[in-house]
């Protein structure tokens, strides 16, 4: 078989990936081994290839790949999330790019335009994700809306509903009034913003007195419903019972009092908004405040703004202060610094709102899978998100579960009546029919009679049930699969979604199959750039995924990606290490090729020097195997890769291949030959997991394999004892062999020279190697003495002393004038050093850093000055 001079990464990714496709080596079902599984975190729908999924899903295919070598059942189950609010937000823009408002169709239509939308762009994400090698399982690929995925969805709602744990209640919720839904307490992200205090003056009814408030937020003025004082401050004691009047709409306010007030804050007067803080609506609770919500679902002011009616909040904030201001209202205003809250989706600043809304008790859910992390049943990798997942656990709110959008699993809850709890919940109309004729009472309602509510379900209440839906464990809890492949293994993703959906997952698994949904949680750090900055398309500076591969080759972008990724830290990523990655690739089929290119003969004998080079490798390969293994198993990817690199990099390709390869134009004896095909196939399948095109490339190059022998599903190398003092022997014959090179290359020896090698003789000295030197260093002799050689060139290397006679190979008295000069050179600069050192005030006043260096070049100068007076004396 031709083998091509190039490795070619764009013909090789495709071929094989096709293959491993054509025999579905990614498809597991139930059987007698042992399984391993890991859940893809579903990528959104509408999403497609960033570097976060590259940087997650290598990571994930390292994993599988591992597991199916080493013979477990590997299953990785791939699929998608519906993400509403995301997706809810393209078909809207796409429907208005074609003249259409959601308002001006029903929920139907809008919905088949949804699914349009899902099907069309739905699996790009996932085409992508094989292009970098990703080995799921495709048949088992799974969407949140799937019908039996919904479904799960749906009886877990009812099921909560019934329990008591899922309740409907009017709070104060997250508005997002870009996306007009409500969002969860974690889908809120709170930044420092530099912003302004505007200091307003309130009128005091029936007098010409006024106080002072001060506020952030002066639109919201014409929400308020009270001003507050702190009962034990005697500024404001003669304003008790009084009223005042809120500027511009001139709307009189008691004045009450409460301990709440921060009388060091502001003016030490509240303004009391109920329907816009949370705070507020606490005091407004307590003290039987009307509530006034002055904005519409959109953020524009609704018919309490009076004349700001229908124009934006952002707008009315500078509008209202200027008529402050004319109208003689505002005291003063003060620069100010305060947290803002925006949506983790749509970026639009969070507006507090008081909804009826569906919530989910999460106290008593959380309980179960806060212990199972603490008590180590789950592990967090790296452990040090351990007390931010104590601190979300300990303090769980209740859950806000419903979105006011049509994209996404409809809340079923039916109602019958007009009051409000006019409902019943149900997993179908039809059974929602029989539940509300006995509510009711009334045995003639019908189907048509029924109302479901028109919100639906936050994406996370379908993505918390992603480990037992996608083997459908809801519905069918004893079927074969769910009882085979749950728990999962190992969970890979990021740990900003460590409460969003980890401990979530952690809940439902608890709450619905009685047991933890994973065993491991591997949270990856954000890929950023040299800059250490996010990347983000807004920045522009984030590569595209898809054209790194194209100009790396997927497994020059893996190793990229994993060279510098260690878990839980973030990924300063740089083009370089995708370029190192390929340069990887085509070592490893340089290599290869090499191997391929050697003549065979049946009849040589195997040198000596090819006997203790293959048992040095197969020693130090056990030494790196075992130490890949820690690695692996303490989930330090980053760390099993760097290991393997420089197992092939350096000690396979670099000394290895040069130990055993025949000399020029010379055929290698067949023992050797078939070892070293034998080491080359090890290296592949301890390769495969970060490389899998270029080393299934090479493994079916080799020789010609059926497809039960491809590398894919090839056997993970065995464990055995090393030779540790073989290893340690060699790094010292490296050394020699290094020491000899450099004085060849300094006093320009040819290689086409055989030199002699003399070695001082002492406890240390080991000839296991001496074969390798002689045929490394073109040595025509290696010999032991008892003194050190007269005439000769020397190195040390740790205890030992080696001498390389230099009569007929160097000019010895041009030799030794070099000698003289450098020894002359370093003897003037040990001087200017001693010189500094003896300098009090400099020793005394200079910090101890530059100190300590002054004192490094001196003991280097000493050394190296003894080195050379002693290789003027052997040349004499």
């Amino acid at each position: 078989m031709a083998i091509a001079s190039q490795y070619n990464a764009k013909s090789v990714e495709d071929k094989w990936y096709e293959y491993w496709m054509k025999n579905a080596y990614f498809h597991s079902e139930v059987d007698e081994r042992e399984p391993y599984t890991i859940v893809i975190p579903p990528p959104n729908v509408t999403g497609v290839l960033h570097m976060g999924h590259m940087l997650n899903n290598t990571i994930q295919d390292v994993l599988i790949r591992r597991a199916r070598l080493k013979g477990f059942n590997a299953c990785w189950v791939p699929g998608t999330d519906h993400a509403s609010i995301a997706t809810e937000a393209k078909v809207v823009a796409k429907l208005k790019s074609e003249g259409i408002e959601k308002s001006q169709i029903d929920r139907d239509e809008f919905l088949q335009h949804a699914w349009d939308w899902t099907h069309k762009h739905g699996g790009i994400i996932l085409q992508q994700l094989k292009k970098l090698g990703a080995s799921c399982d495709w048949e088992r690929t799974k969407f949140t809306m799937d019908e039996k995925m919904s479904e799960s969805v749906i009886k877990v709602f009812v099921d909560l509903y019934e329990k008591g744990l899922i309740y409907r209640g009017y709070r104060m919720v997250n508005w997002d009034p870009q996306a007009k839904t409500t969002l969860s307490d974690e889908e809120v992200n709170y930044e420092e913003r530099n912003g302004k205090l505007f200091y307003l003056n309130y009128k005091i009814d029936g007098s010409d007195d006024y106080l002072t408030i001060a506020t952030t937020r002066p639109e919201t003025i014409l929400g308020d419903t009270a001003i507050c004082i702190n009962p034990d401050d005697d500024r404001f004691k003669h304003l008790r019972g009084k009223k005042a009047i809120v500027p511009i709409c001139n709307r009189t306010i008691p004045i009450i009092e409460d301990e709440y007030v921060d009388m060091e804050f502001g003016t030490g007067c509240l303004k009391v908004t109920p329907a816009h803080d949370e705070n507020d609506k606490m005091l407004g609770d307590k003290h039987n405040l009307e509530v006034i919500d002055i904005f519409n679902d959109d953020g524009t002011l609704n018919h309490y703004g009076l004349h700001y009616k229908g124009k934006d909040r952002s707008a009315v904030r500078a509008e209202i202060v200027e008529e402050l201001e004319i109208k003689g209202f505002l005291n003063k205003v003060e620069d100010h610094v305060n947290k803002v809250g925006t949506s983790e989706r749509t970026g639009a600043v969070i507006e507090p709102k008081l909804s009826d809304q569906w919530f989910l008790k999460m106290k008593e859910m959380a309980k179960p899978a806060l212990d199972a992390v603490v008590e180590k049943d789950i592990n967090l990798v790296p452990d040090k998100f351990l007390n931010t997942y104590k601190y979300w656990m300990e303090n769980v709110r209740d859950w806000n579960i419903s979105r006011q959008l049509w994209w996404g699993h409809q809340i079923p809850a039916y109602y019958f009546g007009e009051g409000k709890e006019d409902y019943v919940v149900a997993e179908t109309a039809e059974k929602a029919i029989e539940k509300a004729r006995k509510a009711s009472g009334n045995e003639n309602l019908k189907i048509e009679d029924l109302r479901q509510d028109k919100d639906v379900l936050d994406t996370w209440f379908s993505s918390w049930l992603w480990p037992i839906s996608v083997f459908n464990g809801i519905l069918e809890p004893e079927n074969r699969e769910i009882q085979y492949y749950y728990p999962t293994n190992d969970l890979v993703t990021a740990p900003e979604i460590l409460f969003f959906w980890v401990a979530r997952m952690i809940m439902a698994g608890y709450e619905y199959r009685g047991e933890k949904p994973f065993k491991n949680v591997y949270l990856t750090g954000i890929v950023r750039d040299k800059q250490r900055r996010k990347m983000s398309k807004s920045l522009g500076n984030s590569p595209d995924p898809l054209g790194l591969i194209d100009q790396y080759g997927a497994d020059g972008v893996r190793v990229g990606m994993l060279l510098s990724s260690p878990a839980g830290n973030d990924l300063m990523f740089d083009e370089d290490l995708c370029k190192q990655g390929s340069a990887f690739a085509n070592k490893i089929w340089n290599a290869f090729r090499l191997v391929k290119g050697w003549e065979i003969s049946e009849e040589l004998e195997q040198p000596e020097t090819s006997k203790i080079a293959i048992k040095w490798y197969q020693s130090k390969f056990q030494k790196v195997l075992s130490e890949i293994e820690d690695h692996y198993s303490k989930y330090r990817i980053s760390d099993a890769l760097m290991a393997t690199y420089k197992l092939v990099w350096d000690d396979y390709c670099s000394w290895f291949l040069e130990m055993v390869k025949p000399g020029y134009g010379e055929p290698v004896d067949a023992i050797t030959y078939k070892t070293v095909i034998e080491i080359l196939e090890g290296n592949l399948k301890i390769l495969h997991p970060f490389m899998p095109f270029v080393t299934e490339e090479i493994w079916q190059s080799i020789t010609s394999r059926k497809p039960e022998e491809a590398l894919i599903v090839a056997k993970w190398p065995s464990s055995e004892a090393y030779d540790e003092e073989l290893i340690k022997d060699f790094s010292n014959a490296a050394e020699v062999i290094a020491g000899i090179r450099k004085i060849r290359k300094e006093k320009n020896i040819s290689y086409k020279n055989e030199i002699e090698l003399k070695v001082l003789k002492n406890e240390d000295s080991s000839s296991v190697f001496d074969e390798v030197v002689a045929k490394m260093g073109n040595l025509s002799a290696i010999d032991y003495v008892n003194i050190p050689v007269e005439g000769s060139l020397s190195f040390r290397v740790k205890s030992n002393e080696y001498f390389i006679p230099v009569t007929g190979a160097v000019d010895v008295e041009a030799e030794k004038q070099k000698l003289k000069e450098e020894l002359d050179y370093t003897q003037g600069f040990l001087k200017a050093v001693e010189k500094k050192l003896s300098n009090e005030r400099f020793v005394n006043n200079a910090p101890e850093k530059v100190v300590a260096l002054e004192k490094a070049k001196k003991a280097d100068a000493e050394a190296k000055i003894e080195t050379l007076k002693a290789s003027l004396k052997n040349l004499n």
